[in-house]
């Protein structure tokens, strides 16, 4: 199916950026190198928004057992992380088809600052992992008014 994808530069430019900042986080140090679509592993797509005073954070897990999900805060990062593995199988007219899916992810989002561990709450439904916290002061954004010259 991957021959079916369609060509975006965009998303060729996304991962040379993504690239970049894994090289500069291995050189400084400061997180843990990312992993992208290699060997078993993935990195779920998150969305990240601050609402109401509150962050949240979705990120799309289907298939993945809640159970197998590890959701942790250290200081101004949130770290994503787990297991997924999914089994199908098919018998018909003396033939058998198996599928096994698998491969680790983990995610770290950055946050505006270090926020509140106690605040932190996490659900899972229909495959999604919203994650909600309160917002530190000054985290909510501005609105800024676009003028024409």
């Amino acid at each position: 199916m991957r021959a079916l994808t369609p060509w975006l530069p965009s998303r060729a430019l996304s991962t040379i950026h993504d690239e970049i900042d894994d090289l500069f986080s291995r050189f400084f140090a400061d997180e843990e190198p990312r992993v992208e679509s290699v060997a078993g592993w993935f990195a779920p797509a998150v969305d990240t928004v601050v609402k109401d005073g509150s962050i949240v954070v979705k990120a799309d897990l289907p298939g993945i057992d809640p159970k197998s999900v590890e959701v942790t805060i250290h200081g101004d990062r949130l770290g994503i992380k787990g297991e997924r593995r999914a089994e199908h199988e098919e018998r018909a007219g003396g033939r058998s088809y198996r599928e096994v899916r698998y491969g680790r992810f983990e995610r770290t989002v950055r946050l505006p600052s270090a926020v509140d561990p106690d605040s932190v709450s996490a659900s899972y439904r229909d495959g999604v992992l919203e994650i909600r916290m309160k917002a530190p002061a000054g985290a909510e954004p501005t609105r800024v008014p676009v003028t024409t010259t």
